[in-house]
């Protein structure tokens, strides 16, 4: 862009302003122009080139793709805020697996033992916390969904006594709770601290489905190590008593209730029905697997910018993108690389400049600002839950994370939904910013996927910080608003597949830089304001998690 234009857009957007955007920092407002779009190109045509082959955790490709960010951020002048004065915090990767072997029988009240066919009848979760699993001659109970929410008059576990038990839990959704406390009560992380906290030693997770394939880990499933060795952060192991973890099928589900005072389909219209149902059944699990580990280091890329306050200074407003994807697979039509152009090279990008629009004040927001480039998000939030349980600045420290996770700039950027935003005052700069920028704000329009809970930001939300994640709004030029359609339809044939390239594929850059100088705007108000974000007041993961 040349200078000229770049005076124009300044000019425009200073004049475009409405009122409730006045607040903002004519200085943060005077930098927006900094935002190029062909900038953004580059850095994705780089990110997803076949050279860095996916940017997996633990590859070569992998860390050209670390070596890239940390070059951009030290060119933009932001100074290292990884381990020991680097740019980079080290994050052991665990991925298990089951190794073959693995058994399961169960004795009933009465008659001799039936195995269970691992593979159909049953399978496992590798456990990154102990080689050797195994429970013998475990009793069983049934707890509904698995949640224990008395603050909502709802308890699965009411009069149950799990401790030394295996517990049975289906899959099938609690529709009774709002979106929030669905989100959270059913994430399987939850699920499982549930049971540890109340004593199991093992869950079984009953297939929602009749037809449903029971999942196997032929790739494993990825934990962190602690600072101290042990498993710190997974997503499917609860440090704990709830070592056995595993999937029952619809068939086995029935047959652990032979003889049961109350049958599958009474209990399963009665949870439908909001009634939890716990339930002690006649039968004992005895099971035994072994796990075997692939331990590799890969790297959260850390910068700062130091803020200008004697005092906030010392408090960190994150922006946030993973720097991960899916690697390499099997070939379809010749092509057999993840590039992960738009997941989440475009996120990287956005931060990216994000950051340089932060060099280019004069002087620098009141707090510090974080920019933190995250592993292991595609292995399930790994690398975002390790910084921010973990983080390399105190975490109390740790004021708000605005995360960036695959824009989807494919079409003119017109409305944002903000996920997240409504459950702090962090919609305050939110709204203060799209105003400016000329941007509606729309509701989620797909609450039942689940997004604010599967992406990096939520990792900051269990952590107690105030976290949003912006996405695509439906407006669209043509007035139809009906981007949402385009996107599904876009997702579909591209999301997490080797069709995620930059060559050939859709990409909108103006839409891109619209959508940095956004949550650059939020970032720097939060960092500038004199009172640190706030959940709002009974929300929901404000309650849980707020401190």
């Amino acid at each position: 862009m040349k200078y000229a234009s770049l005076v124009g857009l300044a000019a425009g957007l200073l004049f475009a302003q409405s009122a409730p955007a006045q607040s903002i920092d004519p200085a943060a407002l005077a930098v927006l122009p900094t935002v190029q779009p062909a900038a953004l190109e580059a850095h994705v045509r780089y990110l997803a080139d076949d050279r860095l082959r996916g940017r997996l955790p633990g590859t070569p490709g992998y860390q050209l793709a670390v070596d890239y960010v940390i070059g951009q951020l030290k060119q933009n002048g932001v100074q290292p805020a990884g381990d020991k004065g680097t740019y980079t915090q080290t994050v052991r990767l665990r991925r298990a697996f089951v190794e073959p072997g693995a058994s399961a029988s169960l004795q009933p009240a009465s008659g001799a033992a039936q195995p269970l066919a691992v593979g159909a009848a049953v399978t496992f979760y590798p456990n990154p916390g102990q080689a050797e699993t195994s429970v013998a001659n475990a009793p069983l109970v049934f707890a509904g969904y698995g949640i224990s929410a008395p603050e909502l008059k709802y308890d699965d576990y009411a009069g149950l006594d799990a401790k030394g038990k295996v517990v049975v839990i289906t899959r099938q959704a609690p529709k009774q709770f709002a979106d929030n406390e669905r989100q959270y009560f059913a994430d399987l992380r939850t699920v499982l601290e549930t049971a540890a906290r109340h004593g199991a030693v093992g869950v079984l997770l009953a297939a929602a489905h009749a037809a449903a394939r029971l999942p196997e880990y032929p790739k494993g499933l990825v934990s962190a190590l602690a600072p101290d060795g042990r498993v710190g952060v997974s997503r499917s192991y609860a440090p704990g008593s709830a070592q056995l973890v595993g999937t029952i099928s619809p068939a086995t589900l029935q047959q652990l209730f032979a003889g049961a005072s109350r049958d599958t389909g009474q209990v399963l219209s009665a949870l439908r029905g909001g009634q939890a149902v716990p339930l002690a059944l006649p039968g004992k699990l005895s099971a035994r697997y072994r796990s075997r580990y692939q331990d590799v280091d890969s790297y959260n890329v850390v910068g700062k910018i130091t803020g200008s306050d004697a005092k906030l200074k010392d408090e960190y407003v994150v922006h946030s993108a993973h720097l991960d994807h899916l690697g390499v697979g099997p070939a379809i039509n010749g092509d057999s690389i993840f590039n992960g152009a738009h997941d989440n090279a475009t996120g990287v990008a956005s931060v990216l400049e994000i950051s340089k629009l932060y060099s280019k004040l004069k002087v620098k927001p009141r707090r510090s600002v974080l920019f933190v480039l995250m592993t292991g998000e595609e292995m399930g939030l790994i690398g975002s839950s390790y910084f921010a349980k973990y983080p390399t600045v105190p975490k109390s420290a740790l004021v708000a994370d605005i995360n960036t996770d695959m824009p989807t700039i494919i079409a003119p950027l017109l409305a944002v939904v903000p996920l997240g935003a409504d459950h702090s005052s962090l919609m305050q700069p939110v709204r203060a910013a799209a105003d400016y920028l000329k941007l509606s704000i729309e509701p989620d329009p797909e609450p039942t996927q689940n997004r604010f809970i599967r992406s990096d930001q939520y990792s900051f939300v269990v952590q107690g910080v105030p976290a949003l994640h912006i996405k695509y709004g439906n407006r669209t030029v043509d007035g139809k608003n009906n981007l949402s359609e385009t996107v599904q339809k876009w997702r579909a044939a591209t999301y997490h597949k080797q069709q995620d390239n930059f060559e050939g594929g859709t990409f909108d850059w103006q839409a891109g830089a619209q959508y940095a100088r956004l949550n650059f705007l939020i970032g720097y108000q939060v960092a500038q304001a004199s009172q640190r974000p706030s959940w709002n007041k009974g929300d929901f993961f404000g309650v849980r998690f707020g401190k």
